[in-house]
């Protein structure tokens, strides 16, 4: 909270309660908090909704309506009265309104031609919070952060993505360290979601046809601060049952449900935009799960304007942008051309093109009927603006996709870069927040794309930045314990082991953390290529290192579930007990303790597959220092002071030889710079040099890798181009 909001809190605690503040008024206005997202992001009305019952906000999974649905209005009145909750409703519902109705924002000076013809943003997934489980992992949060930072920004967009009732699955392991799947119906009474209304006031449904039927799906809306989120869901009356089930699961069946639930995505979202009545300038497709959304839009052009199908392409892409997150072939979505024809074939009809012509939308070569349909090829074929998400995923892009343009060189492959930020306000640790409103210029947190902004660190006293940072970390070593001795009591184990998890890990002992999906490429296991040394560097009497863990494995990925179960039952091993934790289900919730309390962020995936990745940055607002191949992000952000690099970028032909190359990096990073650095106090006890590199990191890498700074940056070289406005070339 800033000093000016301070103040105004101030003065509307001196304030009488208003007479109409009874007891339902003072219920509908929490509710109003709760069915917009926007509180999400904002600690006060965080902490208000806490301070309402602290063990059940823990307990609901801060999940606000669930919250406030187990009180009256009358219970709530005298809870309110108890902790003197009154001003402070009053003061999150006035600021929740003025920033709705708020006109003077960056988007009305940089991007007015918008405001008529909004973005359509299209994603598979949407990681907002964590009480609100329809997002798997990092492109869902950096979706939820995309959204929130066009809200934050005024740039008129509305999301597209699709509703999932039993969201992705809840993780636990067994005793031998497995990973179980479970998957958990969200109740949908206690999620901010409500019926889509069209222009007749009455409830969307929209209509897909394929050749074996009709999918049916009703349009869901969420409120995202000034920013509408539109999810679409099948589970309706009309639906065979298998139909129903089709959105109950993120990235869950077989193939035949992934083009389903691509083609609800894709074609059924801009049905959606039509039944809404909104007229999209442009359509932002979030990676190629909705690349059939063009397909429609193309039909309603030849339909409405009369075009041919070649003009209505032309029209369609060039108000079109496409993002491809993936640097592998292998992880982008294809299908053989019988299952595309099942699904698209109504569609083909009506676009008048042949079953040869739209496989070949899908296919570098048109002409080779043996390759299957792949939606980043329609992605990029329907699209004039093409994009990755860092400099050195555009390079591996570009020669991926070359074939598509034979007659370009590589350089020349239409595909630029915009490298991904994280939404500053929701990763921002509040004691970090209040730091910065110490010693940065009032409103800074409305210009945090501005590097000079970020400079003021450096003005910070470091005793005052380290005693923040440690208060941060004892926070996340409480947090482990408790989740690490509830892990401990589920699986029955004895009370010794319990107790010895109620005091697992040490404040004084350099943490590191690691937090990500348990793909193979990822390395989760790389630190233990030497087992040996490993537990020397780990257990060392003066200088010890302690290690937490956190992540899921698809559940048909049968390797990395085997990571996972390695490390896990390291807790038995002597050597490492007490040194290395894993904490289960790892979401939204343990991703912010995590990267707001460790001291070292470590990220080892086998590069280039590391097409940008963000946890890192989110490390950085909070004063983490990240050690990492220099892959995605980091490749670009590393300048020898801000931070650690394991190896020099160097790349071997043969896998094996390069994970031995980077574990031995590895280790030499972590024995020759981040332990020495770290335990190298002054007589104050204060790590003076590893305090200044944490200030470096903050003042070269938050600003640079905010999700505000990135949407600016899209609509800047995208948007406005898509939609007519300015063209300004994208790097």
């Amino acid at each position: 909270m800033s000093q000016v909001d301070v103040a105004i809190l101030a003065e509307s605690a001196s304030q009488p309660v208003p007479s109409e503040m009874g007891a339902e008024a003072l219920y509908d206005k929490c509710m109003t908090l709760a069915h917009n997202l926007w509180w999400s992001w904002h600690p006060e009305v965080n902490n208000l909704f806490r301070d309402i019952d602290p063990i059940r906000w823990r307990q609901v999974d801060h999940n606000p309506i669930a919250l406030l649905r187990e009180f009256t209005p009358e219970r709530l009145a005298v809870r309110a009265s108890e902790m003197v909750l009154h001003s402070r409703v009053n003061y999150a519902y006035r600021r929740l309104q003025e920033y709705l109705t708020a006109s003077n924002t960056w988007a009305s000076t940089n991007a007015g031609v918008l405001g008529a013809r909004p973005v359509a943003y299209f994603s598979a997934e949407f990681g907002i919070h964590e009480s609100l489980p329809i997002y798997s992992g990092g492109l869902g949060v950096l979706s939820g952060d995309h959204i929130k930072s066009a809200s934050g920004l005024g740039v008129p967009l509305v999301g597209i993505g699709l509703y999932y009732s039993h969201g992705y699955f809840k993780q636990q392991l067994d005793h031998d360290g497995y990973q179980r799947e479970e998957y958990i119906e969200t109740k949908v009474q206690n999620l901010p979601i409500e019926p889509a209304l069209g222009p007749d006031g009455e409830p969307i449904t929209v209509t897909i046809d394929t050749r074996d039927g009709r999918l049916l799906a009703r349009v869901q809306l969420m409120r995202v601060g000034r920013v509408k989120l539109y999810l679409l869901d099948c589970n309706v009356e009309g639906n065979r049952p298998e139909d129903r089930e089709l959105t109950s699961r993120l990235y869950g069946g077989d193939e035949r449900t992934r083009i389903r639930q691509e083609l609800v995505l894709g074609v059924g979202g801009v049905k959606a935009l039509r039944a809404l009545n909104i007229t999209a300038g442009v359509f932002h497709l979030n990676e190629g799960h909705s690349a059939f959304g063009p397909l429609e839009a193309i039909r309603q052009r030849m339909k409405e304007d009369g075009m041919s199908f070649d003009n209505a392409v032309r029209e369609v892409a060039q108000m079109t942008c496409f993002t491809t997150h993936t640097p592998v072939p292998a992880g982008h979505d294809r299908f053989d051309g019988p299952l595309v024809e099942e699904h698209l074939g109504p569609l083909r009809d009506q676009l008048g093109i042949s079953y040869d012509q739209l496989m070949g939308l899908g296919r570098v070569n048109v002409n080779d009927n043996n390759e299957p349909f792949c939606m980043t090829v329609l992605g990029l074929k329907l699209s004039r603006k093409a994009n990755a998400v860092s400099s050195l995923h555009g390079h591996i892009s570009r020669r991926m996709w070359q074939p598509l343009w034979p007659e370009r060189a590589e350089e020349q492959v239409p595909i630029g870069h915009i490298t991904n930020g994280v939404h500053v306000p929701s990763w921002l640790a509040w004691q970090m927040s209040q730091l910065y409103d110490r010693h940065f210029p009032a409103g800074w947190m409305q210009k945090i794309g501005e590097p000079g902004i970020w400079q003021n660190i450096h003005n910070v006293d470091p005793g005052e930045l380290w005693e923040t940072h440690n208060a941060l970390k004892n926070l996340l070593l409480a947090f482990v314990r408790r989740r690490v001795s509830r892990q401990c009591r589920r699986r029955g184990e004895s009370d010794d082991i319990i107790e010895a998890a109620r005091n697992l890990l040490d404040p004084n002992v350099l943490t590191i953390g690691f937090g990500r999906r348990f793909a193979t490429y990822k390395r989760a296991n790389l630190l233990f290529s030497d087992v040996d040394r490993i537990a020397a560097i780990l257990n060392d009497k003066e200088r010890p290192v302690q290690i937490i863990y956190a992540g899921k494995a698809h559940p048909k990925d049968e390797p990395g579930k085997r990571f996972i179960q390695q490390i896990s039952n390291l807790r038995h091993d002597s050597a490492f007990k007490g040194r290395v934790a894993f904490i289960e289900d790892y979401d939204i919730n343990v991703c912010r303790h995590f990267v707001q309390g460790v001291d070292v962020w470590l990220n080892n995936p086998r590069r280039p597959l590391e097409a940008s990745g963000t946890s890192g940055q989110k490390a950085v607002l909070n004063g983490g220092l990240n050690c990492s191949i220099l892959d995605g992000w980091w490749a670009e952000a590393f300048d020898g002071s801000n931070g650690f690099s394991i190896g020099n970028g160097s790349v071997h032909v043969d896998d094996r030889i390069t994970d031995r190359r980077d574990a031995e990096g590895l280790y030499e990073t972590l024995e020759q710079r981040v332990i020495p650095i770290y335990y190298d106090r002054d007589r104050d006890g204060l790590p003076r040099h590893w305090i200044k590199m944490m200030m470096n990191s903050i003042s070269t890498s938050a600003w640079r890798f905010s999700s505000h700074r990135m949407v600016m940056d899209y609509t800047k070289h995208a948007y406005l181009e898509a939609a007519g406005g300015l063209s300004v070339k994208m790097d």
